[in-house]
């Protein structure tokens, strides 16, 4: 389900987002993940827009048509690039109340979104992945490190080969694996897959894993809100995480006992059979919790 593609300048990048629901309605940010596009919120947008909600679905930097403004620009895939990101979307839309629903690196954007704008961010919710857990020093059980295999791969040079030269297969191969109830058909995964040769694509992604764990450097212009984000600030935002029980991206532990990081209302649920794509999985599910989340 395609809507017009509008766009929004930042500091660096011309955001290509998706919109739907009432033009007054209460807006909700809804940022995909990795590796994914605003097609995953196909199902779920409609379920807000019919309670009145305005949903504005941005594609993330190296998805689809969102593009850099200037080539000489560092392509970096940063969390905290990520995080700024979402935060100049909001303000190249003029959101002042709103709220931000995150999946996966959505989820991590939504977490800093929440501590940079907490006077405008009215409600976070993030799904599929817990806060603090994005720094190299985080201790990682064996099972999740497993899980991880992917990310030490594309620290390697043939993972960085094969990333580039089969990035179709390698994220259908994520979809697969992450979620093992969920029978997606060839059609939901190529409407999405297209979004994948952005020229920017290959470049952000590899970046953004090599980052997070210490393996190349992140862009200047984001080492003050890296140094801010290293402590892992509290969050003074009501949050909602919604995580599925049979995750195989990541694990229940990694997303457990986060309630002293949140100094507002925090709640943490499980979808039953749900994997590591609930907002594709159980839609109707993700969007009745995130409307009763923003309800209370």
């Amino acid at each position: 389900m395609k809507n017009p593609i509008h766009y929004v300048e930042t500091s660096t990048l011309v955001v290509g987002y998706e919109e739907s629901g009432p033009v007054k309605g209460y807006p909700v940010i809804l940022q995909h993940g990795w590796p994914d596009d605003v097609r995953t919120w196909d199902k779920v947008a409609p379920i807000l827009n019919r309670e009145g909600f305005r949903t504005i679905m941005p594609y993330l930097r190296g998805v689809g048509p969102t593009h850099f403004k200037s080539q000489g620009t560092m392509k970096t895939g940063q969390l905290s690039a990520i995080g700024n990101d979402l935060v100049e979307v909001a303000d190249g839309l003029q959101l002042e109340n709103f709220a931000v629903v995150g999946h996966d690196w959505g989820a991590r954007a939504a977490y800093i979104a929440a501590f940079l704008l907490p006077q405008r961010i009215q409600h976070c919710v993030s799904l599929s992945v817990g806060y603090g857990t994005n720094l190299p020093e985080q201790k990682l059980s064996l099972n999740q490190l497993k899980n991880y295999w992917y990310h030490w791969y594309m620290a390697l040079e043939p993972g960085k080969i094969f990333l580039e030269k089969e990035r179709k297969a390698f994220c259908r191969f994520m979809w697969e694996n992450w979620s093992p109830f969920w029978d997606f058909s060839d059609e939901e995964f190529n409407a999405t897959a297209e979004s994948f040769e952005n020229e920017d694509w290959f470049d952000v992604v590899l970046h953004s894993y090599r980052h997070r764990w210490g393996f190349v450097n992140g862009d200047p212009m984001y080492d003050g809100l890296e140094k801010k984000l290293s402590s892992n600030p509290k969050i003074t935002v009501p949050t909602l995480v919604l995580h599925g029980d049979a995750d195989m991206c990541n694990g229940l532990e990694t997303s457990a006992d986060k309630e002293s990081y949140f100094t507002s209302a925090y709640e943490r649920k499980l979808i039953s059979k749900a994997g590591h794509f609930p907002q594709r999985e159980y839609p109707e599910v993700v969007a009745n919790e995130i409307i009763s989340w923003i309800k209370k």
